[in-house]
């Protein structure tokens, strides 16, 4: 067990930026939802003036959607991730600022007719706040129970079981806003070695609080002696896409 130990040491300790897991992409088996994010957010940036993306980690995936209009914002509230957006967006004519994904933000009322957010933190109101009337917002989430099976494993909880399709479509109606798609995904996601989930578990803090691999040792010897029996380390994903227009 001893070198698998180094490995994970390893793993735990490569450094993240940005928001992309290039170093695992051959360690780990993704299903991917049954839309395509990418597709429908390209078509509603094609008939906007103004846009923001929320969350934008390092604008991996927006990048890839230029063209823009000439009123296109990204934000992004971790603080490493700023510096990496600037430099993959800005040369593309968007803005990027450093701001939380929830709570206020720094625009003025209606300002935008597209509102973005892939994976990150939702707050309705303001949304709804900063969008003009006939405004849309697409939004791709991981549900608050994502690899609730994993997390069962390592006798935690999820942190936010009520970011659903049905607790967020509800909160969308009462802010003015109109559900024009709404879809729910389950999937599956395999790690072909234990310290490729390691990467996962430390790069996003909010699956097991607090794991580390000396903390969890057991519980990840436990996982090699599955891999080693020939048995698959799989685990339930959960998505979902809402697509609104503002009243």
């Amino acid at each position: 067990m001893n070198s698998h130990y180094e490995q994970w040491k390893k793993d735990e300790a490569v450094p993240f930026q940005g928001w992309q897991f290039s170093y695992t992409k051959d360690r780990i088996i993704w299903e991917e939802p049954s839309w395509d994010y990418q597709a429908l957010a390209k078509g509603l940036i094609q008939n906007s003036k103004s846009v923001l993306d929320i969350a934008t980690g390092g604008g991996e995936k927006f990048s890839a959607l230029a063209p823009f209009p000439s009123h296109t914002v990204a934000i992004e509230g971790w603080h490493p991730n700023v510096e990496v957006a600037k430099e993959k967006l800005e040369p593309l004519g968007v803005q990027v600022f450093e701001v939380e994904d929830t709570g206020s933000y720094p625009f003025h009322d209606g300002e935008f007719d597209l509102v973005l957010n892939r994976h990150g933190g939702l707050t309705i109101q303001e949304i709804a706040r900063i969008l003009k009337p006939s405004g849309q917002f697409l939004t791709q989430q991981v549900d608050g129970r994502n690899m609730e099976d994993l997390q069962t494993f390592f006798d935690t909880k999820p942190k936010w079981p009520e970011n659903n399709l049905e607790g967020v479509s509800k909160r969308a109606v009462a802010h003015g806003f109109v559900v024009k798609q709404s879809e729910d995904w389950i999937g599956k996601v395999t790690f072909l070695d234990v310290g490729a989930l390691v990467y996962q578990l430390i790069n996003t803090p909010w699956t097991v609080e607090r794991f580390s691999v000396d903390t969890h040792l057991k519980y990840l010897e436990s996982l090699q002696e599955k891999l080693d029996r020939g048995e698959k380390l799989t685990y339930t994903t959960k998505r979902f896409l809402l697509w609104c227009e503002k009243k």
